[in-house]
């Protein structure tokens, strides 16, 4: 599951990033990702580029949706962060949650994911 500095890496040709993504066999992201590099987008001089990048690459993934589930474990996520004094972005937590929902580790370069226990976390 890529956070958004990843799929930013991704779209950006991150030569370092290559071999993690090569490795997986189903690649997928986060509405919340979705919904954050959308934002970046339209805030980018190059955004007719990532529009078309995004329009060419975005079959590739699974857009993984928020729902009761992922709620449930938000809140449980949220909670532990709390209890043990760490807490982490918002955002962060809802991808979190959809990751330990459907069981897959986060690639990211933010470190706040080692804050969340059992979420395992690939950086590049």
């Amino acid at each position: 599951m890529l956070d958004t500095n990843a799929l930013s890496a991704f779209a950006d040709g991150d030569t370092a990033l290559r071999p993690v993504i090569e490795r997986e066999t189903e690649l997928s992201i986060p509405v919340i990702v979705l919904g954050e590099y959308l934002f970046g987008i339209r805030q980018s001089r190059q955004h007719s580029r990532y529009h078309e990048w995004l329009r060419r690459h975005l079959g590739a993934f699974s857009v993984l949706p928020v729902d009761a589930e992922t709620a449930n474990h938000y809140a449980e996520i949220r909670a532990e962060l709390r209890s043990a004094g760490k807490p982490i972005p918002s955002n962060a937590v809802w991808i979190a949650a959809l990751a330990r929902q459907h069981h897959q580790s986060v690639v990211s370069q933010h470190r706040h994911f080692k804050a969340v226990r059992g979420l395992p976390l690939i950086t590049w």
